[in-house]
């Protein structure tokens, strides 16, 4: 008889939560709910932060001020993903980039699509595919994924935070 050594077991799990967003998080997504991108921007250093958080990482101060940002930005990093996930209905390879859009100071992640993936690269100017209103809700799955513009690229340089 064999023995095997078992060093995990296979078991379904499910997980139901809530998730209470905050007053900048509510405001930031019932705007692109009408499609819009909103930041806020830091009174003392001036830095804008898209998705807003309510106060300044760096300042440690409220931020309030609101700037709507077009839907069009820059890749700022990126990887391409070639493992599918369990239940991720995304079929691999497929690009995961940190997009900082115009006017930001960070940068979020999300797709990119519409692109040879030997043709992704830092500094590549995209814009958002939004899905059709009727299918929108709260939350920023209604940009399917972001696209290129054919726009000249950005200079990597610009992506260092501000002093």
């Amino acid at each position: 008889m064999s023995e095997e050594k078992k060093d995990f077991f296979v078991s379904d799990i499910s997980l139901s939560y809530q998730y209470t967003a905050g007053n900048a998080t509510t405001r930031f997504l019932n705007k692109v709910a009408e499609g819009k991108l909103v930041a806020q921007k830091c009174p003392k250093c001036s830095a804008v932060y898209v998705p807003p958080r309510g106060s300044c990482p760096r300042c440690g101060v409220a931020t309030e001020e609101e700037l709507e940002l077009p839907d069009t930005g820059a890749v700022e990093s990126f990887t391409i993903v070639h493992i599918p996930i369990p239940g991720n209905p995304i079929v691999p390879p497929y690009v995961s980039a940190m997009i900082r859009l115009d006017g930001a100071d960070i940068s979020f992640l999300h797709l990119i699509q519409e692109i040879d993936l030997a043709d992704i690269r830092i500094g590549m100017r995209v814009q958002a595919v939004w899905k059709d209103k009727s299918d929108w809700g709260t939350t920023l799955e209604n940009i399917k994924w972001f696209k290129p513009t054919g726009e000249d690229d950005v200079d990597p340089s610009v992506f260092k935070f501000k002093e």
